[in-house]
């Protein structure tokens, strides 16, 4: 009896690896390079900080196996920077925000769409703050004016940020036509209609345009210019 429920197992097992092999296989994959062209005379160092993402139309469903991708991440504030500068998670995630520094911060962000307040607290704690709409959301420390990362809600498990070349990646995509969304800080969004197929990779070439690009000081958490003050500079 025992050797019949181990033969059923090992057969049950090997038909589901053959079934899931199969729709894995008949998934696309979206390569290409991202490009941010600059004034003249300014060279681009952070192609990191961008981010993609497809946009699936209704009718595709998301595969099982990425219900918890990009679900929750990490954002560390170490050295008066939060950590990475950039943090993508799927809309209706979180985001940690510990504090690795030997003084307090109150991280915020004042979006119309879904601001919060994390509060003051203190070295060794941390804090999560929820991400339930898509969108990008610029996060600030209300006591430190220098401290400016962006959380980016995607609505789909198909989201990336390319290497420091540019480069990126999304595999597992079923066939059929998407929206390719890419964001950069000092460019906004752009997008294109794309067509995934399962017998070859989709290449694309995506530029954003940063010339226009002005830095700007941000308001604190009160709706107020920052001030010079004491507890700025430790």
């Amino acid at each position: 009896m025992a050797l019949r429920s181990t033969l059923h197992a090992l057969r049950s097992a090997f038909v589901f690896g053959i079934v899931a092999s199969a729709a894995h296989a008949q998934d696309g994959i979206v390569a290409g390079t991202l490009h941010v062209v600059d004034r003249p005379g300014e060279a681009t160092h952070d192609l990191g900080d961008a981010v993609v993402w497809l946009e699936a139309p209704r009718r595709v469903a998301f595969p099982a196996s990425s219900s918890a991708a990009l679900a929750s991440g990490t954002i560390v504030m170490r050295g008066r920077e939060f950590i990475p500068h950039v943090r993508v998670v799927r809309a209706g995630g979180s985001v940690a925000f510990p504090n690795d520094d030997p003084y307090s911060h109150n991280v915020f962000s004042n979006t119309t769409f879904g601001g919060f307040d994390l509060g003051l607290y203190r070295s060794g704690t941390s804090r999560s703050a929820p991400f339930e709409r898509p969108g990008v959301y610029p996060i600030y420390c209300n006591i430190h004016h220098r401290m400016v990362s962006f959380v980016v809600a995607v609505p789909t498990p198909w989201a990336t940020t390319p290497d420091d070349a540019g480069h990126f990646a999304l595999r597992d995509v079923p066939p059929g036509t998407y929206v390719l969304h890419a964001w950069h800080e000092r460019t906004g969004e752009v997008h294109q209609g794309i067509e995934v197929r399962a017998d070859a990779p989709v290449a694309v070439q995506l530029t954003l345009d940063a010339r226009a690009y002005i830095a700007a000081p941000h308001l604190n958490k009160f709706g107020l210019p920052y001030t010079a003050t004491r507890a700025d500079r430790y």
